[in-house]
């Protein structure tokens, strides 16, 4: 961001804006600020996480910055002699020494790559679309960091997403953020009870704006840094290299068909497709956007992408996987009304709930366009996070 995006987005705010409020403070559920509380701040190299601490900090709070270190940066952008720890580390560590507070970074390589790199990988070789930031929540992130935490006698873990946490009757609920253009609660959907208990997100309620100028404000080093785009460990967006290297038989040719089965060309590999893809099937032009032609499904067991209208593409009944509920009582097995996302991009859609026997699906009220197996499909109620699930593949035909 240009210095001068960082002087506009201070324009408007008050001095109460660049500290935590009175009600924000109450909303952390931590008590009174003290030293003697202390939080662990996942610092990843970026200005909400930094935020994040500065905040906490300045409230009253005993802030310990922790970093992970999840692969080799250097290898992941392709540059040799890349420092391995990368520039979000070195990023993360000027701004705990900027606020004068403890900064610990771990390696966490070996437990990423299985947990999240290994399967993101697996799922394309499937023909599904994987969610991995969704999956590095639910792993490295807040199941590692719980165990960080009580080891450095934390009493919580605060992040720089862009979601709420609030009281509940019995148990603190998750919510979206404030702010719809900044929410992340898609991708924290797996979030148990346990680490929900332990989790802060003191961005929930504000807008990227203030952020930005608290940041500024502070003279933090990460102030004018861009928000990341990609997916981290495949900073070029080319995931379909790291899918070719990780999982090769995925990229071994095959039949593009159509819903008929008849061969319409070919194409290099299952995992570089996904479902409600229009783009880069190699085929010849259709003369209008009438007859253009999608991925419909993928059939890594016989390596065919099947292709189709986008009517085609419609579908109200989802199959799900396991289930991870955050509701107050169980799902009625009778029909539970919520509303889903079924890409983080997406507005929720109004739909119907069946959980029961380890099985779930919800049915839309209105056909979805591009359902892709792989997708998480978040269920809410208002703003409240009830859960989620992995969007699976329909029967074939």
């Amino acid at each position: 961001m240009p210095e001068g995006a960082l002087h506009a987005a201070r324009a408007g705010l008050g001095r109460e804006d660049f500290d935590l409020g009175a009600d924000e403070v109450r909303a952390l559920d931590l008590g009174a600020p003290s030293r003697a509380t202390r939080v662990v701040v996942a610092m990843s190299g970026g200005v909400d996480s930094a935020v994040t601490a500065a905040l906490l900090h300045r409230a009253g709070f005993g802030v310990v910055g922790v970093t992970l270190q999840l692969y080799d940066q250097g290898a992941a952008a392709g540059r040799k002699g890349a420092c391995c720890a990368g520039q979000d580390i070195a990023d993360a560590r000027r701004a705990a020494d900027m606020l004068g507070i403890p900064h610990y970074v771990l390696d966490f390589e070996a437990r990423f790559r299985r947990d999240v790199i290994e399967p993101f990988a697996d799922a394309y070789a499937a023909g599904a679309t994987p969610v991995p930031c969704a999956a590095c929540n639910q792993t490295v992130k807040f199941r590692d960091l719980a165990v960080i935490a009580a080891d450095l006698g934390a009493q919580a873990v605060a992040t720089g997403h862009y979601a709420r946490r609030a009281a509940g009757p019995a148990e603190p609920e998750l919510h979206a953020a404030a702010d719809p253009a900044r929410d992340q609660s898609y991708f924290l959907y797996g979030t148990t009870r346990a680490q929900l208990a332990l989790l802060r997100f003191p961005l929930g309620g504000m807008a990227k704006a203030r952020t930005r100028a608290i940041a500024g404000r502070l003279g933090l080093p990460v102030a004018a840094k861009p928000d990341s785009q990609d997916i981290c460990f495949v900073p070029s967006g080319r995931y379909d290299a790291l899918v070719a290297r990780l999982r090769p038989d995925a990229m071994a040719p095959g039949d593009i068909v159509d819903l008929d089965g008849r061969a319409l060309g070919r194409h290099d590999g299952i995992g570089r497709f996904t479902v409600g893809q229009r783009k880069g099937l190699g085929l010849a032009p259709q003369r209008d956007d009438s007859e253009a032609l999608y991925v419909v499904r993928l059939e890594p067991e016989a390596g065919r992408v099947v292709v189709g209208p986008r009517a085609a593409l419609a579908r109200a009944a989802v199959a799900l996987g396991p289930l991870n509920w955050l509701g107050d009582a169980p799902p009625d097995p009778a029909g539970e009304r919520v509303t889903v996302k079924l890409r983080s991009s997406q507005p929720p859609a109004a739909a119907t709930l069946r959980a029961s026997d380890g099985a779930a699906a919800v049915t839309l009220d209105a056909p979805a366009i591009g359902v892709a197996p792989g997708q998480a499909c978040v269920l809410y109620r208002g703003s409240r996070v009830l859960g989620g699930a992995v969007i699976l593949r329909p029967p074939a035909g």
